[in-house]
């Protein structure tokens, strides 16, 4: 689970001034606000548990994982970060 935290802090704009805001012409796919705000929350959660020794079962790593890839891909699509060339065929733009 550290591993998909970090690879998420890494890969996801959470902490940019810009990444709160909502675009001036409502052109979103999606709200990559709350979709933030969503990750964000389950970052902190998972790294609090994880910090107390709590470890997630399977089904918690797959929701996470699950979660985390649709996330990644509104925020592809919205043009917040850029599509990569190791992401499966079905994220690319």
């Amino acid at each position: 689970m550290q591993q998909i935290i970090d690879a998420v802090k890494a890969e996801f704009p959470l902490y940019q001034p810009d990444t709160f805001k909502c675009g001036p012409d409502n052109s979103c796919i999606g709200c990559p606000k709350k979709l933030m705000e969503l990750v964000d929350t389950d970052l902190c959660y998972w790294q609090y548990q994880i910090d107390r020794g709590m470890a997630p079962s399977f089904d918690e790593l797959n929701r996470f994982g699950k979660m985390c890839k649709n996330i990644r891909r509104a925020l592809v699509r919205n043009g917040r970060i850029p599509a990569s060339c190791f992401a499966p065929a079905s994220d690319k733009v």
